[in-house]
């Protein structure tokens, strides 16, 4: 039910509020683009009509050819996964009508990569540089009510600074048109805090901020509401504030809940809180702020606490692209792959390393992770070093105060690897501290955290840079940690970044060491958590060419899980499991880089080549022991403390057929896994996420393309290039197979290890999508999505 009720909520939200005299907008449709630097289209009386008409969330560099010459400088050869960049127009008519004439119209952008200038009717609106804050304009002034107006907007990702890791280019995120009265709440004008909770009772503190731009004083009645989940109204509070011309003021209330329902993992339970404002007994604005009530705490000894209840933060960084689709992730893409994690049991996000979509921290309230919101990966480095001095304050401030109402948010991360932990002249730890002030003078609330990469000088500590933070995050640095806490005892840690399969040591941090770090967390009180790097494949940081990502993630692209995966779900699950894996280093795999990798595995058993053979065959499982049976033969029952990582290792003379895997707790079987021989290819199977979407031009439905022998086995040794046919009321948004050896391009692709992924997306209108997958020397399969 929390599932449906998320997505009833996405829904409602995510493409049009108008909530009384507030209007918020979508302003993703009808635009236009150019990948070329064509400076008169800033100009009304330019003639766009040759332009390519798109729709927003739109990333241009990811409909580019990839190619080698593409590639950066250096170690950042793969950093943008050899997509292009360059320089691109955007471009909308739209039209006002009269009665926004004396109303406050204004144009929010929720990202755009990068170094954006913004026009209105020829007219200058500004420059944005930093790629991942949002932003937004004032349009009032410049408009032609009435009529005809138009927006255009350059975008500049050409021979500049570019991120680390595949970034995208161009209005990658959701652009929203605004309006309201000339008394409102300001821009993120609302923050709530809950500093006392008790069963019976929690203390909402709120501050509302409210902007009078009219050219004379206002008294205003500002009046919050806490309304529940069912709608019902839980606590309520007025107060008057006076606001001079042309002023903002800030008000503080404080409202009595009784018999809170607490914000959890397991129930994460959001309240909205309602506020109206009122000027001579008329509203003049309506707004709302989703929030939860729950209590966080770190300990230096014990970690972690939420509501009281000591957490291990079981977590995953995320970047923000997802395969074929680039940059411009739908809602829906992010929302399907938050649901895979928290199935998977995962509890805990860092966004790496920049702040997210403001969907995507709606998505995990509603499903319950904890998340550290990061604002940068540099400093003065890199990317945002020639950024850095002028708009460090705007872009902080961007983050914190449009993020601070969401519950999820447990800490805030100022920067990740800065080159500032080397600096022994105190500039960079001065830094540190004047980042870390300024986050606690926005949101005093939560602690401030950096991540830090290994260095065996440990200089972070000489010059004063981690004592600096509140909570230290350690990247690949595990050996290290008991020293750290030795020898300082107050301080806060966790593993910002972790190899999912090896340990590294202290002489050398790339070791190779099998034991699997989690255990550093899991057997250390003082450890509250790690996140694993990467938890999903991602574009960008690739080894080299050809691959065009980084492939070490327990997840692939496609967002299907990979034989690897297996020890994190046996140790972050619950459920009773059991998984089978076939080493075999003859795979046709990409590597990625070697020590965020693993041995290579295979979840199949197509072996042909091996018949006769003795091969190595894993069971990872979070019961106490294991019988394998191959073909109705028990190769015996085996216990799991007997061996390392939750792992058992069998010899096991291949023969086709079927592997059974069975889990024993105390001798009663409580899991089961088995693979089978795939016979020769007879037909695609088609299998969809959802097979009813809403007709908003925004909606996603994600089918997963198997090939399959006649009995329903997926056929992993026999890929072929499958071609994609959509139509009627949606279009094909993506394609992918989980290689980025393999580019997607087009409405065709090979299968690999027998899948593919395909996304559709419906337009504006009620009816049906109609799939047609085809493959030669196969019958096509055709699948329909019903839009509503």
């Amino acid at each position: 039910m929390k599932y449906i009720y998320t997505i009833i909520f996405l829904l409602i939200s995510g493409v049009s509020l108008a909530q009384g005299p507030r209007e918020k907008k979508n302003f993703d449709f009808d635009w236009k683009f150019s990948l070329e630097d064509v400076t008169e289209a800033k100009k009304t009386d330019f003639d766009d009509s040759n332009w390519q008409k798109v729709q927003l969330p739109h990333d241009w560099s990811i409909k580019q050819q990839v190619s080698r010459e593409n590639a950066g400088k250096g170690w950042m050869e793969g950093a943008m996964g050899f997509f292009p960049g360059g320089i691109g127009w955007y471009r909308k008519s739209f039209t006002v009508p009269g009665t926004y004439k004396n109303r406050k119209v204004v144009i929010q952008f929720d990202g755009v990569y990068h170094q954006s200038d913004v026009y209105i009717n020829g007219k200058h609106l500004g420059f944005h540089p930093y790629g991942y804050t949002t932003f937004e304009y004032d349009l009032s002034p410049y408009l032609n009510y009435g009529g005809e107006n138009l927006i255009s907007v350059r975008v500049d990702h050409s021979d500049s600074p570019s991120s680390r890791w595949y970034s995208g280019s161009g209005i990658y995120r959701h652009v929203w048109l605004k309006v309201t009265d000339q008394v409102h709440v300001a821009t993120w004008g609302t923050y709530i805090t809950t500093p006392d909770i008790s069963g019976k009772e929690a203390k909402v503190n709120i501050a509302t901020t409210i902007d009078n731009a009219t050219q004379s004083p206002a008294e205003v009645l500002v009046e919050n509401r806490i309304v529940d989940e069912q709608g019902k109204k839980v606590a309520e509070g007025k107060s008057k504030l006076e606001i001079g011309k042309s002023k903002q003021e800030t008000l503080q209330q404080s409202l009595k809940l009784r018999e809170p329902r607490l914000w959890s993992i397991e129930e994460p339970y959001l309240y909205k809180m309602e506020t109206t404002v009122k000027v001579n007994g008329k509203t003049v604005d309506s707004y709302t702020t989703p929030f939860g009530v729950r209590e966080i705490r770190f300990d230096p000894d014990k970690g972690f606490f939420l509501n009281g209840k000591n957490i291990k933060m079981k977590g995953m960084n995320l970047h923000p692209d997802a395969g074929s689709l680039g940059t411009a992730v739908p809602d829906k893409s992010y929302l399907r792959r938050l649901q895979i994690l928290k199935e998977y049991g995962v509890n805990a996000i860092r966004c790496s390393h920049n702040p997210p979509s403001s969907e995507f921290l709606d998505m995990c309230d509603s499903l319950g992770f904890v998340v550290i919101d990061e604002a940068f990966d540099k400093w003065k480095s890199m990317y945002y070093e020639k950024y850095f001095e002028d708009w460090w304050q705007c872009d902080m401030e961007a983050m914190i105060l449009r993020d601070r109402n969401h519950p999820s948010i447990v800490l805030w991360s100022i920067g990740n690897e800065t080159d500032e932990q080397y600096d022994i002249s105190g500039e960079g730890t001065a830094r540190a501290i004047m980042l870390r002030d300024y986050v606690h003078g926005l949101d005093p609330s939560r602690l401030v955290t950096a991540a830090l990469r290994p260095d065996q000088e440990r200089r972070h500590n000489i010059n004063d840079f981690a004592q600096s933070l509140d909570v230290v995050g350690y990247n690949y640095q595990e050996p290290w940690l008991k020293d750290e806490k030795e020898q300082f005892p107050d301080r806060i840690i966790y593993v910002s970044e972790a190899f999912s399969y090896y340990r590294g040591r202290k002489d050398k941090f790339k070791a190779f060491d099998p034991v699997n770090p989690w255990y550093d967390v899991a057997n250390n009180d003082f450890v509250f958590g790690q996140f694993l790097w990467p938890g999903v494949d991602y574009l960008g940081e690739s080894r080299g060419w050809p691959s065009i990502g980084r492939v070490n993630g327990l997840f692939d692209v496609c967002m299907f899980e990979k034989p690897a995966a297996a020890f994190h779900r046996s140790v972050w699950n619950d459920e009773p499991m059991v998984r089978i894996a076939v080493a075999d280093q003859s795979l046709d795999m990409d590597t990625g880089k070697p020590h965020w990798s693993w041995p290579f595995l295979a979840d199949h058993w197509n072996f042909p080549q091996y018949e006769g053979h003795i091969i190595k065959v894993e069971t990872t499982t979070n019961c106490d022991s294991v019988e394998v049976i191959l073909n109705d033969e028990s190769l015996g029952i085996r216990k799991t403390t007997d061996f390392p990582n939750n792992t058992i290792e069998w010899h096991v003379p291949y023969e086709k057929g079927k592997i059974v895997a069975k889990g024993y707790m105390t001798g009663r079987e409580v899991a089961s896994y088995e693979l089978k021989t795939a016979g020769k290819p007879a037909q695609i199977l088609l299998s969809a996420d959802r097979t009813q979407i809403s007709a908003d031009g925004q909606d996603l439905s994600h089918i997963a393309i198997r090939i399959v022998d006649e009995k329903g086995v997926v056929v992993p040794d026999a890929d072929r290039t499958i071609t994609v046919e959509v139509s009627g009321k949606g279009k094909l948004l993506g394609l992918d197979n989980g290689d980025l050896r393999d580019p997607f391009t087009g409405n065709s692709i090979s299968t690999y290890f027998g899948k593919a992924l395909l996304t559709v997306q419906s337009d504006r209108s009620k009816g049906h999508i109609t799939v047609i997958v085809r493959s030669e020397g196969l019958p096509e399969t055709i699948f329909r999505i019903t839009t509503e």
